[in-house]
């Protein structure tokens, strides 16, 4: 199968990779009721052999099925439907609503109160983090500094008890992360997005610290429900088949 291109909440076509492929086959056989709430899905070995994909990539698939809360993975036994439609994923122990609501409450004040308190040792460390973000391509690696940004904004803030939260959900804002970037292409977008709050803080401006948060969690949130929306007439139909060089996420 030749993979093609799909949009999923950008305006900028994207080459959809091959767990993206394996995913929406599968999830669309789930909303057309091939496999019916408590079903159990065929064996990984199965699976990879009718797709035509690697194990580790139809991994990643089941995760993602998992997070988006249609399967549930027993251990020893296999993977088992438990929903036919998309409603709220879940990173980690936290569902998807709660965590943009509470990064929403704390993440954007935070951006302004970073603006205003920030040193020049704070400046020094996010730009060296955004440098790297932005020549990285490796998704796991990206991820990890990612949430390093934000631990590091909620630093500037100069107040304990904000990165005492952003630690809380560390792991569940990787995992959102990876998500993200995985369904949504959201890397080349979501750097952007951090250096306007980087040239906020630079700038001592509040305002556009707060603005630039805002405008990064709303991109998160629209992406996010894309995802969840998006109608599986719009998944591949054809059988997946990994590709050799292609498959990473891009913006």
């Amino acid at each position: 199968m030749n993979l093609s291109d799909s949009q999923t909440g950008g305006s900028v076509p994207r080459r959809v990779s091959a767990m993206e492929a394996v995913l929406g086959h599968l999830r669309s056989a789930i909303e057309r009721g091939d496999y019916a709430v408590g079903d159990k899905l065929p064996s990984e070995a199965e699976l990879c052999r009718r797709l035509e994909v690697s194990r580790p990539v139809l991994r990643e698939a089941l995760r993602a099925l998992q997070t988006m809360g249609l399967t549930v993975s027993r251990t020893g036994k296999g993977t088992f439907v438990v929903s036919s439609t998309v409603e709220d994923p879940t990173f980690g122990d936290y569902a998807a609503s709660d965590l943009l609501e509470v990064r929403r409450h704390v993440e954007i004040p935070v951006a302004g109160y970073a603006a205003v308190r920030r040193t020049p040792e704070d400046l020094d460390h996010l730009a060296h983090l955004l440098e790297r973000m932005e020549h990285e391509t490796d998704t796991t690696a990206w991820v990890a500094m990612d949430t390093l940004f934000h631990l590091a904004v909620a630093q500037a803030a100069q107040n304990p008890v904000f990165r005492r939260v952003i630690e809380e959900i560390r792991d569940a804002l990787a995992r959102q992360s990876a998500f993200l970037n995985e369904l949504g292409g959201r890397r080349e977008q979501s750097n952007r997005e951090h250096r306007a709050i980087v040239e906020a803080l630079i700038d001592r401006s509040e305002q556009d610290a707060v603005a630039a948060m805002s405008h990064h969690l709303e991109r998160v949130s629209t992406t996010l429900t894309d995802i969840v929306r998006a109608a599986h007439t719009d998944a591949p139909t054809e059988t997946p088949t990994e590709p050799s060089t292609e498959g990473g996420p891009e913006a």
